[in-house]
């Protein structure tokens, strides 16, 4: 049975830093399972789960510390335990893009919580317009939908609530 921990790092970014983390990850006996990295400012940010036995998992939180010093990063390690998935959500890929200013993640961020409709993933990024240099945001996020919710209405509603905010957005199930 595999045991996770759930690892996050955050530092300055220079090349071949994702290579040295995995590496002491795998010479722990760990895989890596799930992550998330991105260049923000100046700072590199990962957040990652690895799986292994109960002793590697050990092994590698004993690590930890001489990682952090060794790759001077900022790491946290948090034991989890496999998601449970149940049958009853509908993943559901949401694209928004509009000229960017303050309140957009909160609003729709917001508009799926109202509805206790869960948040698996979402990313943001920001970007002047090629032409005019206007500031423009993009939002990209995976949400689960409860199978008993009439996805037509929500829909209509989600387009309504955009159509409001003047955001450009797409609504459609996650492609696998």
């Amino acid at each position: 049975m595999s045991n996770f921990l759930v690892i996050s790092a955050l530092g300055h970014d220079r090349a071949g830093l994702v290579s040295e983390l995995s590496d002491f990850i795998l010479n722990a006996g760990c895989n890596i399972e799930d992550s998330r990295m991105s260049i923000l400012g100046g700072e590199f940010a990962i957040i990652m789960m690895v799986s292994g036995a109960w002793n590697n998992i050990a092994k590698l939180e004993d690590q930890l510390p001489a990682v952090q010093e060794k790759l001077e990063l900022i790491i946290t390690g948090q034991r989890t335990e496999s998601r449970k998935l149940t049958q009853e959500e509908i993943p559901y890929n949401i694209e928004v893009v509009s000229l960017d200013h303050p309140g957009i993640v909160h609003k729709i961020t917001g508009f799926f919580s109202e509805r206790n409709i869960n948040i698996h993933d979402l990313y943001t990024t920001s970007h002047r317009a090629a032409h005019t240099g206007s500031p423009m945001f993009a939002l990209n996020m995976t949400v689960e939908i409860p199978a008993a919710t009439h996805i037509s209405t929500l829909r209509d509603q989600f387009m309504e609530f955009c159509d409001e905010l003047n955001l450009d957005a797409i609504m459609e199930p996650m492609k696998v």
